[in-house]
């Protein structure tokens, strides 16, 4: 899924997409991280869904998930030109590219 910076993920807590990703170049690699992080996820629970599908994703426009860049970073990739050259992420529009580089160097 590919989502716009301000998509509304949370209504309960008036959590949007990019505060979601921000949080996660931050470091946040868990539903309980992202609720720490920014409140999603932890009223009703009806985003829970897209909290985990936006986890799981760190290209929307090349649909390369976090697990295809944490393998080629566990492989050697060690820069976001790297990663890219192996997955596609950050071919595109970029935004991913802060995120990615937080992969490599948290390892995780």
């Amino acid at each position: 899924m590919h989502y716009k910076a301000d998509t509304m993920i949370c209504y309960c807590n008036k959590v949007d997409y990019i505060t979601i990703r921000k949080a996660m170049v931050a470091g946040a690699r868990t539903e309980e991280d992202i609720l720490k992080a920014t409140g999603a996820a932890g009223s009703c629970g009806r985003c829970k869904t897209q909290v985990k599908e936006i986890l799981a994703s760190v290209c929307g426009c090349n649909a390369v998930s976090m697990e295809d860049v944490l393998k080629s970073v566990k492989a050697g990739a060690s820069s976001v030109k790297m990663v890219s050259d192996e997955t596609k992420a950050g071919d595109c529009c970029g935004r991913c590219k802060p995120l990615i580089q937080n992969v490599i160097d948290l390892q995780k």
